[in-house]
C-alpha cells in the first residue's frame, strides 16, 4: 500500500471515528417538575372556570409522567383518560384530536386505536419548545375532546413564555 492510499484510509477512519463519537451522547430539552404542575394545575382551573371538573396529566418527551391534578368532583375515569391522552400526543407528536380525526378519515391509520395505550380522543396536545415537542398534556373529564383540549391549550398558552 501506498504512503498515499494508507493516509487516506487513516483519514476516512478518524473521520468515521469523529462522526460515530459526536452521534454517542445527545443533550435535549424536557420539563421541569414545576412547569408540569404549573401546566396541570392551569389545565384543572381553566375547566373549573367553565364548570367542568376534569383530571390533567402532563407527561415528558419519553411519555413519562411528571405532573396530575384531579378536580375534587372529576370521576375516577379522568385519571386515566387524561394520562393516555398526554401519552398518545407526546408519542405521535401531535394533537389527540387531529390523530382521531385522521383515522376516521384514513383507513390505513384506523388501527391506531389497536396500540396499546393510545386513546384517540380529544384533549391531549403536545407541549413544544420552539418546534420541538418536550412533552404533552391530557385532559380527560368535559363533556367533549374539544373541550378538554381547549383546557389544554389554555394552559399551554398560558406557560408559553417559559418555553423558550
Amino acid at each position: 500500500m501506498t504512503l498515499s492510499r494508507l493516509l487516506t484510509a487513516l483519514t476516512a477512519v478518524f473521520a468515521l471515528a469523529a462522526q460515530a463519537q459526536t452521534g454517542a451522547v445527545r443533550t435535549e430539552r424536557n420539563l421541569s417538575l414545576d412547569l408540569a404542575n404549573q401546566i396541570a394545575t392551569t389545565a384543572v382551573a381553566a375547566c373549573a372556570a367553565n364548570g367542568y371538573a376534569v383530571s390533567a396529566t402532563v407527561v415528558d418527551r419519553a411519555g413519562t409522567v411528571r405532573a396530575v391534578q384531579r378536580a375534587d368532583q372529576a370521576g375516577p375515569h379522568t385519571l386515566g383518560s387524561s394520562e393516555r391522552k398526554a401519552w398518545t400526543s407526546a408519542s405521535a407528536k401531535a394533537p389527540t384530536q387531529a390523530i382521531m380525526e385522521g383515522a376516521q378519515k384514513n383507513p390505513a391509520a384506523a388501527n391506531l386505536v389497536n396500540i396499546p395505550g393510545y386513546l384517540l380522543l380529544g384533549g391531549g396536545m403536545p407541549i413544544k419548545a420552539g418546534n420541538e415537542v418536550i412533552g404533552a398534556v391530557g385532559v380527560g373529564g368535559a363533556p367533549g375532546g374539544h373541550l378538554d383540549e381547549q383546557c389544554a391549550n389554555a394552559a399551554i398558552d398560558k406557560v408559553r413564555g417559559l418555553l423558550g
